[in-house]
């Protein structure tokens, strides 16, 4: 068969370190175009990955390029524009997440995917990941039995990405650490618990470290809007009477940056913290701990797209489906209301 004629719309650090990095080593894909806003992003993307077409315009390119992927790596509030433009020139597209501001974007992207006929997957890559897989194979076993309870977050001591960028431009991001780190946890603790239903949040944000004094000394940008939080912690309800207490942030004076999941269930618990997971079980009175033997993750981003070209030649449902994101995105935004109301919203889905 043909190779599939690729492009990407955004060739900052997850679109050339993921997306192209990942797709020009996929024996199915040909890199044809790259596109940014910024020319000069876009024809350093173009030499570093051999691709003959630079735009900075990306619906001239899926207007003259004919391609059959396109990966979409913008800031958050291009994602939804973007997808569905190339959903409507007729391309299957792999979007970065969090798959947009509000569910009710996400849903439209939903709308473009179904009328196109063409597939549509988010970059939710720590579903890709060996510890989520075996986590999620050993819940579905039952060998947690009920779980009643979980917690999930990413806490960073120092790494505000920058300031007056898009990252802490709200009307660009939708939100800080609870969007842009938030989205991995809680879409992840919610994949392996098989989404449940959530009915109701509770959150608080926190905005302390906006006067510079924690940035990431590698991000570009230190003037401008911060219109963000670089703190936010949560509480979620679910229909099936299991709770997720949760907590992210870019900026907090504690030892060290960790994340992790820990699954509370009857029969066992389980725990990922940076990658490895630990089961916790008790036998005839004896506690037990076990810790996974996993294999080694490969690079970022590659069994990720590897994946959505065997979805697309097979034509098969990739893992990571926007419907899913839709139900994240409403845990997103019922947090952010919450903590605007300093009250307990419901979630209606």
């Amino acid at each position: 068969m043909a190779k599939l004629r690729y492009g990407i719309i955004g060739t900052g650090g997850a679109g050339q370190g993921k997306h192209l990095a990942s797709y020009a080593q996929n024996p199915d894909v040909e890199l044809i175009a790259v596109c940014d806003i910024i020319a000069a992003k876009a024809n350093q993307a173009a030499d570093r990955f051999n691709v003959e077409a630079a735009y900075t315009d990306y619906k001239e390119m899926l207007r003259e390029e004919k391609l059959d992927l396109v990966s979409v790596a913008t800031p958050n509030h291009v994602h939804a524009p973007a997808t569905i433009a190339a959903l409507q020139a007729d391309c299957h597209v792999h979007c970065e997440k969090p798959a947009s501001l509000t569910p009710a974007l996400v849903r439209s992207m939903i709308a473009a995917r179904d009328k196109s006929g063409k597939k549509l997957m988010i970059g939710l890559n720590n579903r890709f990941t060996n510890w989520a897989q075996f986590s999620k194979a050993f819940v579905e076993a039952g060998s947690l039995g009920e779980i009643y309870h979980a917690k999930c977050g990413w806490k960073r001591r120092r790494g505000i990405p920058g300031k007056g960028g898009w990252f802490t431009t709200k009307a660009q991001s939708g939100g800080g650490p609870l969007i842009d780190l938030g989205v991995h946890f809680i879409d992840v603790s919610n994949y392996i618990m098989g989404f449940p239903k959530p009915v109701t949040a509770s959150g608080q944000t926190y905005s302390k470290f906006a006067d510079g004094q924690a940035f990431n000394p590698k991000a570009s940008g230190y003037t401008g809007t911060y219109d963000v939080e670089d703190l936010a912690v949560g509480f979620v309800r679910y229909e099936n009477g299991c709770t997720l207490d949760l907590e992210f942030s870019w900026a907090s004076n504690i030892e060290s940056e960790y994340s992790y999941v820990e699954l509370y269930g009857t029969k066992a618990g389980l725990k990922i913290e940076r990658g490895q997971v630990s089961i916790f079980q008790d036998f005839n009175g004896t506690s037990l701990d076990s810790k996974a033997k996993l294999k080694p993750e490969g690079p970022w981003g590659m069994a990720e797209c590897l994946h959505y070209t065997e979805c697309i030649r097979k034509n098969q449902e990739p893992i990571a489906r926007p419907e899913e994101c839709v139900l994240i995105m409403e845990i997103i935004n019922a947090l952010y209301k919450s903590a605007e109301k300093n009250a307990e919203v419901k979630i209606k889905l």
